[in-house]
């Protein structure tokens, strides 16, 4: 199945120049989600993962019903204080500025294989903070994943491990 059919261009979303890629329709056509579901399984599976490491928050979306397929556990990477207990953040860079992810302090035991997914990738930023983060509280990372890639922003360029995509633009 074409995926790409599946997805949505929204212009000038969420500002003005920007072409977002929207997976809503993809979401929404239980074929399609299947589809996309078991084309990540076959990616990730090989790579043997103990969890899956969902990027907040589309990221989720994807890796739940993956985490399900593969019979592994799933954690949440999220923004600074939206876990609730002890968490293990990380700050990084962005074109202007930092943001700070974070995971649970108990999220991951040393030694761990955790495969992070997210829905796209675009500069890369926010996954390989992900993938420091991870490896910061003890996690072996073996790749990653992600249903659309923005091949043209170059993000793969920063990233250390495999890394699988569906969709180019």
């Amino acid at each position: 199945m074409d995926l790409k059919t599946r997805i949505r261009d929204v212009p000038d979303f969420p500002k003005p120049g920007i072409l977002f890629r929207d997976i809503s329709p993809l979401l929404a056509d239980p074929v399609a989600w299947k589809d996309c579901i078991e084309k990540l399984a076959h990616f990730v599976a090989p790579l043997k993962p103990d969890m899956l490491a969902g990027i907040e928050s589309r990221g989720f979306l994807i890796t739940a019903p993956l985490s399900l397929r593969l019979g592994c556990g799933f954690m949440m990477v999220r923004k600074r204080g939206k876990l609730p207990g002890n968490t293990i953040p990380h700050t990084y860079q962005l074109e202007y500025g930092t943001d700070t992810i974070e995971i649970q302090d108990d999220a991951v035991k040393p030694g761990q294989r955790v495969v992070v997914l997210d829905d796209v990738l675009a500069t890369g930023g926010t996954l390989a903070a992900a993938i420091s983060l991870l490896r910061k509280a003890g996690a072996a990372v073996p790749g990653s994943a992600c249903i659309i890639e923005l091949e043209f922003l170059e993000g793969r360029k920063r990233l250390d491990v495999p890394f699988g995509s569906l969709v180019q633009y």
